[in-house]
């Protein structure tokens, strides 16, 4: 699915940590960040507003909308 090179280079925007593959998420290695980015079309998409909470809940887009 996604080329370990690739996990390699990857980190969390929101608090620059190390990244895992977490079934069909990427999973910030970070245990007090933790949040979990999609997987589209084997594409990563590293956008905080895009990514989950660890707790499986969307991250607040800070428009109003979450």
């Amino acid at each position: 699915m996604i080329d370990q090179k690739l996990l390699d280079v990857l980190i969390c925007p929101a608090c620059r940590a190390k990244v895992r593959l977490d079934g069909d998420r990427l999973a910030c290695r970070n245990p007090s960040c933790g949040l979990r980015y999609p997987i589209r079309d084997d594409i990563p998409i590293m956008l905080i507003q895009e990514a989950e909470k660890p707790d499986g809940r969307q991250q607040a887009t800070g428009n109003g909308k979450t």
